[in-house]
């Protein structure tokens, strides 16, 4: 009970020095109570979607493989949709137990265009989704306005699409199919009574459907089946399938059903929240060096009082279990109020979602009850571990430290051996990193990348506080030395406790590695994927969809119309199966391409004649299949085409596997195709290249942009806006990240914060009196200000030449996929590096603030 009493004395007697480690424990539980609250609400609301919606059994065309669920591609690569033939309706009608069938029509790759040709879809990537309206929609949505359409003419949409685009009944509206280009009206406006799943909506009457979407076969994309309630689901299913046959089509129950869009929406979210997740445990590992650091600076500020309640009889246990139950008390508390702004963050999270289209309401949210068992626990846990050393140290303080005036004194053999443990972690990681350069495979390099990063990592930790001398002196010498005497004491300040420095820069470290490594790999991306192009692309113009629908037979005429192009080179992407000379059937996707591909796009020949791969009867493989399977030029190969026959094809050319950026390395010629595929299943093109005539290019992309004007779906790029693409494309995905990293780096300037604060309660005496011998206020700020810098640069030196070793070491890998080039964003580097300086400024401030306006004379009465 006494040394309970004595803990919680400490603890509130230090609260303002406990809020900084608090505030790491409560934003990274937060992190992980609100992404769990976030997945959880979005599989609520999903499942809700999907039950409401299913049927008791679901009809839907046979597939290939396991794949197909309501997120998936609902057409092939010619664009229209797989169907049930509609007489399977009058079929399952007549089955016991069948009260009524429902027969509807979608597809998921169709372009929106309002009166100024502008695009309607969304801009998030999600899809545009073309549907017949009927009964089923009632179940999940109902008419806000207007009426349901009627009649080829009539159009009704979504809620959430006519808000953010502005679409009023009334208003005329142009749908573009694989089938045609068809004007239309709005006739009404539908709002959803669950959610809307991030889509732009737009609903037909049913035979206008089957027109647009399917080219007026009679037919369904999905069938719904309910029952009389007479038979269960499955008995259900059985008597349907007995009629239609069981692997004729894909049948369901609604459990079936329901489960499988769970899973696939599962395979989602799990990417979604293992990011999350990774990013809430960096941050509280770099928390765990801010308690670290906290507990050891109290330990050290109370080492007399601890000597002194061992002097009266307190055992090293007591004094140990004091510490802990501080730690517990810190871990509790900050891990309650992270548990509640973990919902707050889950709520910012649904608003967000809302924002780009996918609506998701409170009434929803989803608090399981482990979430706030796995957030408290994980909180504890770690704030206890990383409260143990400083508790072990304090158990330690004998009671002759009560008569020293002295902080409680270093183990200089224990950082030894900590420093060597440093260095040979170090060593032993570059060396993994380095190993990276010499494997044959980006498997099998992952390992050595893998042991490379963490032992590098816990090796710059531990061995972090034995450079604090070497960098922070080298440091000191170009930044401080121009300060006078206020920067050398800057300097002797950093210097004062390595250990402490090493802890409170090694938070800012690792942050700082990651940025630095990820723009590393980024950058190299960017400029592998840019020299490829310019070595290999050959096109003035590319030209593709923006929704991944095929290419229309209209816009690719347009594009031929152009006088000003010398030649259109049309690329279709066919799924194949082929018999390898080892007998072993393989799925192959292969290229069709027209013979003037080659002008485009400069193909890597192995072996062979690329003239002749793209003649009648011939076909050329990849370098890496011609190893695995021993094919070889002159070998003949049975090529089955998806939707076609099966043709023997010849092997003209082996083409090098190593291009970054290709089609694929499986081609034949476009007349090769056609000569097994009729032409109603040949696929549509995927994208075009397109070549001006000599010394009309500037005509040309106008002439060109001009055809493609009616066609919203339809983009122009020349090579320069193709590589501008693809950085923007990994642009993106950095900021993300670097926005997630944001949450790690934070918590590190709390580290600084807080390092600094406490060093500033330490040194109150000390304080006090330099400022009785004149150190004036401004200078004792500037003091602790350049400090912090010192600090800060320090963990950025330190982050900055680790990530670059990682970035260096993961390039390595990318390069056995074609990424060649290695790229440093110097650029970025420098602005981390100088942006390090600012934050160790900012860090400063509070902690210089109160230094400033310490009292003379109590400071130097301080014990």
């Amino acid at each position: 009970m006494t040394v309970l009493k004595t803990s919680l004395r400490s603890f509130f007697s230090h609260k303002g020095r406990m809020a900084l480690s608090g505030m790491a424990v409560v934003l990274s539980v937060a992190f992980v109570c609100g992404t769990l609250v976030f997945t959880a609400t979005m599989n609520t609301t999903f499942d809700k979607l999907f039950a409401q919606s299913a049927s008791n059994v679901m009809i839907a065309p046979a597939e290939d493989g396991d794949e197909g669920s309501s997120f998936e591609d609902t057409g092939p690569a010619t664009g229209i949709p797989d169907a049930v033939p509609a007489s399977v309706v009058d079929e399952i009608s007549s089955v016991d137990g069948v009260a009524e069938v429902t027969g509807n029509v979608a597809a998921s790759n169709a372009v929106a265009a309002d009166a100024d040709n502008e695009n309607l879809g969304p801009t998030t990537g999600a899809p545009t989704i073309v549907t017949n309206w009927s009964d089923i929609e009632l179940r999940t949505s109902e008419i806000r306005e207007g009426a349901a359409p009627s009649g080829p003419g009539q159009v009704m949409v979504d809620g959430d699409t006519a808000d953010n685009k502005d679409i009023a009944v009334g208003d005329p509206i142009r749908l573009i199919t694989a089938i045609g280009d068809y004007e239309t009206t709005v006739s009404g406006i539908v709002d959803f009574t669950v959610t809307n799943p991030g889509a732009a909506i737009f609903y037909l009457d049913l035979p206008t459907a089957q027109e647009y979407l399917l080219g007026g076969a009679d037919g369904y994309t999905q069938i719904y089946v309910d029952s009389t309630g007479a038979v269960s689901d499955t008995d259900l299913k059985s008597a349907i399938a007995s009629v239609v046959g069981a692997d004729t089509y894909k049948l369901q129950t609604s459990d079936e059903y329901i489960e499988e869009n769970r899973d696939a929406l599962g395979d989602v979210l799990s990417i979604l929240e293992y990011v999350l997740l990774g990013f809430a445990g960096l941050a509280l590992l770099v928390g765990i060096f801010l308690i670290v650091n906290t507990f050891s600076m109290l330990v050290a500020q109370r080492t007399r009082e601890i000597g002194l309640m061992r002097a009266i009889g307190s055992s090293r246990r007591q004094v140990n279990r004091s510490v802990l139950i501080e730690a517990l008390l810190l871990g509790v508390i900050g891990s309650v109020l992270g548990f509640g702004v973990g919902i707050g963050i889950a709520v910012g999270l649904m608003a967000l979602m809302s924002a780009v289209g996918m609506n998701l309401s409170t009434e929803d949210l989803t608090i399981n009850p482990n979430v706030p068992i796995v957030g408290i626990v994980l909180g504890v846990v770690v704030t206890l571990l990383a409260a143990y050393i400083p508790a072990r140290r304090a158990g330690k303080i004998s009671p002759m430290a009560a008569l020293r005036d002295a902080g409680m004194p270093d183990d200089v053999r224990a950082g030894r051996i900590r420093a060597g443990l440093g260095a040979a972690f170090t060593l032993l990681g570059l060396g993994a990193l380095a190993a990276t350069a010499s494997v044959d495979s980006a498997a099998d390099g992952a390992g050595f990348l893998a042991i490379g990063v963490v032992l590098s990592l816990v090796g710059l930790i531990l061995v972090g506080p034995a450079l604090v001398g070497l960098v922070v002196r080298g440091l000191s010498a170009v930044l401080l030395r121009g300060f006078g005497s206020v920067g050398r004491l800057a300097e002797r300040n950093a210097l004062r406790n390595p250990r402490r420095t090493g802890a409170t820069a090694s938070a800012l470290m690792i942050g700082l590695a990651l940025v630095a490594g990820l723009s590393v790999v980024g950058s190299s991306m960017v400029a592998s994927a840019t020299e490829e192009i310019d070595e290999s692309a050959g096109a003035d113009y590319i030209i593709t969809t923006s929704n991944f629908m095929p290419v229309l037979p209209e816009a690719s005429a347009a594009v031929r119309g152009v006088a000003e192009l010398d030649h259109v080179t049309e690329i279709r992407y066919m799924e194949t199966a082929v018999v390898m000379p080892n007998g072993e059937d393989v799925d192959v996707d292969l290229t069709a391409a027209d013979p003037t591909y080659q002008q485009d796009f400069a193909m890597d020949v192995v072996e062979g004649d690329l003239d002749e791969a793209f003649g009648p009867g011939s076909i050329s493989v990849g370098s890496d299949d011609a190893e695995e399977y021993g094919i070889g030029i002159g070998d003949e190969l049975p090529v089955a085409f998806d939707g076609g026959e099966s043709v023997t094809l010849t092997v003209r050319a082996i083409l090098s596997s190593d291009a970054m950026v290709s089609n694929g390395t499986w081609y034949v010629s476009t007349e090769t195709a056609r000569s097994a595929v009729p032409e109603e299943a040949m696929p549509l093109p995927g994208m075009l290249f397109a070549g001006a005539v000599d010394g009309q290019e500037d005509a040309a992309r106008t002439a060109l942009d001009a055809a493609m004007n009616p066609y919203p779906q339809m983009e122009v790029r020349d090579q320069a806006e193709y590589k501008e693409l693809i950085q923007d494309q990994v642009g993106q995905l950095l900021n993300m990240v670097y926005g997630l990293l944001a949450l790690a780096i934070i918590v590190a300037i709390l580290g600084v914060i807080n390092t600094l604060a406490l060093s500033v309660v330490e040194r109150t005496r000390e304080i006090g009196l330099m400022r009785a011998i004149g150190l004036s206020r401004r200078q004792l700020r500037r003091m602790i200000r350049l400090e912090s810098v010192v600090i800060a640069l320090f963990g950025a030196l330190l982050g900055l030449v680790l990530g670059l070793a990682w970035g260096a070491a993961g390039q390595q890998l990318m390069a056995l996929e074609g990424m060649r080039v290695l790229e440093i964003p110097w650029s970025t580097i420098i602005t981390v590096f100088i942006g390090s300086a600012v934050v160790g400024l900012l860090a400063a401030l509070m902690p210089a603030f109160r230094a400033g306006r310490m009292n003379v004379l109590n400071a130097i009465a301080t014990e």
